[in-house]
């Protein structure tokens, strides 16, 4: 049997908003794998706040930029305390390496060690550099990237999200908006083609439970949890989701009101 600590229950407490014995009784049962226990509670019915809780620790800055068209990256420049996050040198520090790492047009954090960052050093190097001026350990713990006719960006939260987005046309302001929604909303995937079969398979086997339990006749079960996995679909993609500034509509069908054939083609968020 896993050792269940204190720490253990209060972390997925604090992650999903379930109760302090639910929690606790779930990390027993699951053998205390932090996501089979916020299965087994979603399974018992409760409603867990956070299904894909930001889960990395580490104090930085993200930062988004794109090129004014085409390209765009996110780099996330990570730190070990809030102090140095906040710090104005930190911040630049980031800013320079989202603008090195756009124009090289790297595509990773492993390739982008060996980029040039000024003065015959590399990134990796300046990183190591760094880290002995400060004393933490700083590293571009991610990298990411969009290309598409038109890449609109946006950082939230003082640095602690960045997100892409790419439009099939130019369209400067629909694109912060979706950024902006990409932000706030945390879609697992661009459109319900783009959900794995994992996550469909997990949430028809969870909705499944939930009807059972509700009662539900057995040869229902699949038509219920088919009709819980749309709604997933709704609340969880993209384009399918409520647009956040008119909940009337679809961002999908923001976008066409914004311009004919207008449609987000990829998009990436990187956050603390």
């Amino acid at each position: 049997m896993a050792n269940i600590t204190a720490a253990d229950v209060n972390k997925l407490r604090k992650q999903t908003g379930a109760g302090m014995m639910d929690c606790k009784n779930a990390l027993v049962e699951a053998e205390g794998d932090f996501e089979a226990a916020i299965d087994i509670l979603r399974k018992k019915g409760q409603k867990v706040a956070a299904k894909r809780a930001d889960r990395d620790a580490v104090e930085g800055a993200v930062i988004a930029k794109t090129n004014g068209s085409d390209k765009g990256v996110i780099v996330k420049l990570s730190c070990e305390t809030d102090f140095v996050a906040k710090n104005d040198n930190f911040v630049a520090l980031a800013n320079k390496l989202a603008d090195i790492a756009l124009a090289s047009g790297v595509q990773s954090a492993e390739e982008f060690g060996a980029v040039e960052f000024e003065g015959g050093l590399t990134v990796a190097a300046k990183l190591q550099e760094q880290t002995g001026v400060i004393g933490e350990k700083i590293e571009v713990a991610e990298l990411a990237t969009v290309s598409a006719p038109y890449v609109a960006s946006y950082i939230h939260m003082g640095n602690k999200i960045g997100t892409l987005v790419g439009l099939t046309a130019e369209a400067e302001e629909a694109g912060k908006d979706v950024a902006m929604q990409a932000a706030a909303m945390n879609p697992v995937a661009l459109n319900r083609d783009s959900v794995s079969e994992d996550v469909i398979a997990r949430e028809l086997e969870v909705g499944k439970e939930l009807a059972r339990q509700e009662g539900k006749p057995e040869e229902m079960l699949d038509k219920i949890a088919a009709g819980r996995l749309n709604k997933f679909f709704k609340e969880n993609t993209l384009v399918d989701q409520d647009f956040i500034k008119d909940s009337k509509m679809s961002v999908a069908k923001y976008l066409t009101s914004v311009k004919a054939g207008l449609e987000v083609v990829d998009f990436k968020r990187v956050s603390l």
